[in-house]
């Protein structure tokens, strides 16, 4: 099989999902470049995770308080998941329209919307901000429970704008005001049953009632609104309308993707000062927004058919977030295809990392690309790789090593066994200075010679977790 397509395959599962082993790229590539994207978008196909699992080992997942079993099944999805693509984008969206557990201390609304985005994050960008307007976690996150008619609290109105459809510099402090008016009495139902609830016993166990939308005629300012241009009636639904209808929006959810899927931008706050990394490309996902009805599904399509996303010149220009280096070192090591609880610890090491899912910093969510990267949480990218890699009983790295043994008879020189050991960690290209640098510590022990479970099998791993180590493996 020509080594390319197995390569640009590996580049795409890298990007569209959370990688690949050896075997899976070799039957991707099979079927071809254009059928793996049709199977990266098939919704229709059973994504294989049974979600009572959630509940067997968590009962925070159907409760109302922790966070701790939500993050290990989604990343247990992440890993296993036949959709892999499906939860990259809620990966996405949670990252565009990030809500956090510590100010809500309630962890089933949270829960909730990953789940919304997961079920509507392929469809049109109208029909999302909507329902997000209408997400218990987000009413509560940016106080829009506090916006009443006669008494506006901007703060929903402001970040809607500001940060999850048209950014800075695209609207006025009235358009302001005119959006938090449109979505006065959009509140939660049902806070004074969860208070109580939380002061009489707790929010166990299963089977409480959940925070849930409510509209509240009588606390909703009814006055025509004048907003971006337009008269209209006041209503969130209208307001959501308008934004869509922006080039600005096009534009930022444009950029968004473009970061996310193809290679790092600068984070949002420079936007309005840095130009985007590539401009065509920004083009050409805009006109996909505008000629497919505002759908999201049509601009992800468009992106990974588009030679902007097959140029090699980006393969590893994306430094991978925590959640993908741990999802994606899990997926070849293949030690966890059951659930098991122990993946507590796995999303832990998430956190570690500097990515606490479900939890992010503000919001304006986590920033990217070398923003990523710091002493710290650097050695502990490398050490989490390393650890897991280390071990030659796990299923995943005893397939690679035998991957290796199949392709060289179990006889390699340094060059061979760096090249065979990229090939098998996912077809990973590095730059000539890491496979210098790499070569040269195979050399040190000279030729390999793999008979069964011996030291050579350990060379091997150990390979393995130098590879981990390098700039292109911390990269997307």
């Amino acid at each position: 099989m020509e080594t390319k397509n197995v390569e640009l395959i590996a580049h795409l599962m890298r990007r569209a999902g959370f990688g690949a082993t050896r075997t899976e790229l070799e039957e991707l590539a099979a079927q071809g470049y254009e059928a793996t994207i049709d199977w990266l978008f098939n919704t229709e196909k059973d994504d294989g995770i049974e979600i009572d699992l959630a509940r067997r080992y968590h009962p925070d997942y159907s409760g109302g308080l922790g966070m701790a079993g939500f993050n290990a099944f989604w990343l247990h999805r992440m890993i296993n998941s036949q959709t892999p693509l499906v939860e990259k984008t809620t990966l996405f969206w949670h990252g565009v329209f990030a809500t956090g557990y510590a100010k809500l201390a309630q962890g089933r609304v949270l829960m909730d919307q990953i789940e919304m985005f997961r079920e509507h994050g392929f469809g049109d960008l109208p029909n999302l901000l909507v329902k997000l307007s209408k997400e218990p976690s987000m009413i509560l996150w940016l106080d829009n429970n506090d916006n009443h008619s006669g008494a506006i609290n901007e703060n929903y109105g402001r970040e809607l704008l500001e940060l999850f459809s048209m950014g800075v510099g695209n609207y006025t402090e009235d358009d302001v005001k005119e959006a938090s008016r449109a979505f006065t009495g959009w509140t939660v139902a049902n806070t004074e049953y969860m208070t109580m609830k939380a002061r009489n016993d707790s929010l166990w166990p299963y089977g409480r009632l959940n925070l849930h939308f409510e509209f509240r005629e009588n606390d909703h300012d009814e006055l025509e609104i004048h907003f971006l241009g337009h008269r209209d009636k006041s209503a969130g639904e209208s307001v959501v309308d308008i934004i869509c209808q922006q080039e600005a929006t096009a534009i930022f959810i444009a950029r968004h993707m473009y970061s996310f899927f193809v290679a790092d931008e600068p984070p949002v706050p420079s936007w309005p000062y840095t130009p985007p990394r590539d401009p065509k490309a920004i083009e050409m996902l805009v006109e996909a927004y505008f000629e497919n009805g505002y759908q999201i599904k049509p601009m992800l399509q468009r992106l990974f058919q588009a030679d902007f996303f097959k140029d090699e010149t980006v393969w590893y220009e994306k430094v991978k977030s925590p959640s993908e280096v741990v999802a994606g070192v899990l997926r070849l090591t293949g030690e966890y295809g059951d659930y098991d609880p122990a993946m507590n610890a796995e999303a832990g090491s998430v956190g570690v990392m500097g990515q606490s899912l479900v939890n992010p910093p503000s919001v304006e969510g986590w920033h990217w690309g070398d923003e990523w990267i710091d002493t710290g949480n650097l050695v502990e990218r490398v050490n989490f790789a390393s650890s897991h890699f280390n071990d030659v009983t796990k299923p995943g790295v005893r397939q690679m090593i035998d991957g290796f043994v199949v392709s060289t008879g179990g006889h390699a020189s340094p060059e061979r066994l760096v090249e065979v050991c990229l090939d098998q960690m996912g077809a990973v290209q590095i730059s000539h200075e890491s496979q210098g640098h790499l070569v040269a510590h195979a050399a040190r022990d000279g030729s390999l010679e793999v008979n069964g479970e011996d030291a050579g099998r350990r060379r091997v791993a150990e390979m393995f977790q130098l590879i981990a180590a390098t700039p292109e493996f911390q990269k997307g």
